[in-house]
């Protein structure tokens, strides 16, 4: 009997210190799924169990995202519609700037195979100032550029010279179509001179300068931009003026003119631009630029063609090698292809991000900008 009753109250015992432990089991349980769900929850329906949790503050306009929208990125790049229709921005200004400072010098001394000292340095900046608003955008270029060299026993030549400034308003009409509206100023800074006749140059012997001749472009068409590295305009309605604002240079047949003493001349035709952008590695890219005139008033058989290509090779995001070459061919000019090609290194700065909210995931031209809202 003893047994029995000592047995009850073991098998009592035991019970009681199992059923205390699966009470303080549960009760760990229950104080881990507490805290999870204070984690994740807001308690805003009791009023006995209320948490203090810090909401963080958001003001107007903020666009919280998991990643930088903008980055830097110094490339030399032709701007187009694409770039800026097809990004989901809310701002309606960009600007864009390049600047490159290039350098090329040669040294001699008791070198038999001889050689002049020399130092030469090209500058140039380029700058976009676009405005889009809707399925409306304005875009406005402004492409400068000099460059000179110095050599022993020689007067400083000039190797570069050219004013470039552009507006174009654009219009959306779906499908990578964009109706286009433009007008086109080009020139030079200083006097030009043939150093092949006159090394040694007087003011007297200059050949060009300031708006002598300077070109103003005028035109309406239409432009295919399906992807950012490429883009057709045509504009077959252009009226192209040429001004020859130097009364030495206004010579019957120079820069076209048809008389001498005169100083504008005014032709109308079709104007076609094809660019094309080859990104052949990563900090390898080639830009191609043709330009095609044809005048229905004069000779329209005679196109005008001028063809420009650029290879820009980035060490770095200061440091760059550019080498360019131009071709130009205008019978009213000369009747012969015109050439030139520089190269050097130097120093290349952006103003601007890149804008990386693109939604073409194939892009190749990746352009460098700053946005400001409307």
């Amino acid at each position: 009997m003893n047994r029995i009753f000592t047995g009850v109250l073991l098998f009592q015992g035991f019970a009681l210190g199992f059923g205390q432990q699966q009470i303080q089991t549960k009760a760990i349980i229950d104080s881990i799924n507490q805290s999870k769900w204070k984690e994740n929850n807001l308690n805003i329906d009791s009023i006995s169990n209320f948490s203090m949790v810090k909401i963080p503050r958001i003001q107007i306009d903020t666009i919280i995202t998991q990643s930088p929208i903008l980055s830097f990125l110094t490339e030399p790049t032709p701007v187009t519609p694409y770039q800026i229709m097809k990004s989901p921005s809310l701002r309606r200004w960009y600007i864009y700037g390049q600047n490159d400072v290039l350098f090329n010098q040669a040294a001699f001394s008791n070198w038999n195979a001889g050689g002049n000292d020399n130092v030469g340095i090209n500058t140039s900046v380029n700058y976009s100032i676009i405005y889009k608003k809707g399925r409306h955008f304005l875009d406005n270029n402004i492409r400068l550029g000099y460059g000179l060299v110095s050599s022993k026993g020689q007067s400083s030549r000039k190797t570069d010279d050219y004013i470039n400034v552009s507006s174009n308003y654009g219009y959306d009409l779906r499908k990578n179509y964009y109706l286009s509206a433009g007008i086109q100023l080009l020139s030079q800074f200083f006097p030009g001179y043939n150093y092949d006749k006159t090394p040694n140059p007087l003011y007297d012997d200059r050949i060009s300068k300031f708006m002598a001749p300077g070109y103003l472009n005028i035109g309406v068409g239409i432009s295919y931009n399906p992807r950012e590295n490429f883009q057709v305009i045509l504009r077959p309605t252009t009226g192209r003026f040429t001004f020859v604002m130097d009364s030495k240079l206004q010579m019957k047949d120079n820069y076209g003119l048809e008389r001498d003493g005169q100083s504008i001349r005014t032709e109308f035709g079709v104007l076609a631009n094809i660019m094309y952008k080859i990104q052949i590695m990563k900090n390898l890219s080639f830009t191609n630029q043709l330009d095609l005139f044809s005048s229905y008033t004069s000779h329209p058989e005679r196109v005008d063609i001028a063809y420009a290509g650029l290879i820009n090779i980035k060490f770095n995001k200061l440091i760059s090698t550019i080498i360019s070459v131009n071709l130009l061919y205008d019978h009213d000019q000369i009747q012969k292809l015109q050439f030139k090609q520089t190269l050097g290194v130097g120093v290349s700065y952006s103003i601007g991000n890149q804008v990386s909210d693109l939604s073409d995931s194939k892009k190749l031209i990746k352009p460098f900008g700053i946005g400001v809202k409307g």
